[in-house]
């Protein structure tokens, strides 16, 4: 006999637009900008040179823009294994930065001691992407659920087709450009900004903003940044939230606050858990445990 299924978690509800925090995508060859336009448009976000922190991968090539005002550098070295940049993440965080710029994503990948290296080292089996991928992942996790504002930069390489022709000889044809991390990386990205030629032009090839999807190629400058801050921080804010956990009378209405902020679980949990203690009987208090979702 079938057992009846379990919906009552499981409820429609009206679409509503939370505060988010920014990931943004540069990528380019070298030589195009990156660096210096991902200094403006943090400041454009934070309107404050000692809130940003960037994350040197590039041999120092932050300190070329030191002139523009007294923003943080972490030079990051070799290895960079995905660790590493986890913990200069944290280390961020930790100071109250604003803004990360992480200059640049392509080592975690390419670079040495970076993933590549690392399944190589393993083996280079393909059954030894199950160790790499996961630390990877991490990696992506700690830009994805980082509570600053992040911005990484990447490089791009020209991607090549190997193909054979009618008469069975070899063939390789350029196909674009591609950029020099894992696949897939620009789908966690809020905005992915391609840049163009060195005059420092871009596109936006991800855009969930709708502020540069379809737009004419632009030079990206600090009111980038201000047009991006305003965007993220139209909607429902993690205060408001916290401020409905607190108004919550039962169980159910917690539970139906977690499912609704999925984009805020990780910051709202311990509040849930406390007003969950606060509502249960006195002798239930010490028997604390996790909310089942």
């Amino acid at each position: 006999m079938l057992n009846h299924l379990k919906l009552r978690s499981m409820q429609l509800q009206k679409a509503q637009r939370h505060q988010v925090k920014l990931r943004i995508g540069l990528s380019s060859p070298s030589g195009y900008g990156k660096t210096y336009s991902a200094l403006l448009l943090a400041y454009g976000i934070t309107d404050d040179w000692t809130k940003i922190a960037i994350i040197d991968t590039e041999n120092n090539s932050a300190s070329l823009y030191s002139h523009l005002g007294s923003f943080n550098v972490l030079t990051l070295q070799e290895p960079f294994a995905p660790e590493r940049y986890i913990e200069a993440i944290q280390v961020c965080e930790n100071a109250g930065m604003e803004v990360i710029i992480i200059d640049s994503i392509s080592h975690e990948w390419q670079g040495k001691g970076g993933c590549l290296e690392i399944h190589e080292m393993l083996g280079g089996r393909f059954n030894d992407w199950a160790k790499v991928t996961p630390r990877h992942n991490a990696f992506l996790d700690a830009i994805i659920q980082s509570k600053s504002h992040v911005i990484t930069t990447s490089r791009r390489k020209v991607d090549c087709s190997i193909d054979q022709d009618s008469n069975g000889k070899t063939k390789v044809t350029k196909v674009g450009m591609k950029e020099i991390t894992r696949e897939g990386y620009e789908y966690e990205l809020t905005v992915n900004f391609e840049f163009l030629n060195d005059k420092h032009l871009v596109l936006a090839s991800k855009d969930r903003t709708g502020l540069f999807a379809g737009k004419p190629e632009f030079v990206i400058n600090s009111s980038t940044g201000k047009k991006l801050l305003e965007w993220c921080t139209q909607g429902v804010s993690l205060d408001q939230i916290r401020m409905e956990i607190y108004q919550t009378t039962n169980e159910d209405d917690l539970k139906q606050l977690y499912n609704k902020y999925i984009d805020y679980r990780k910051e709202i949990y311990a509040d849930i858990m406390k007003r969950k203690a606060e509502l249960e009987p006195v002798h239930t208090v010490l028997n604390n445990q996790p909310i089942n979702i």
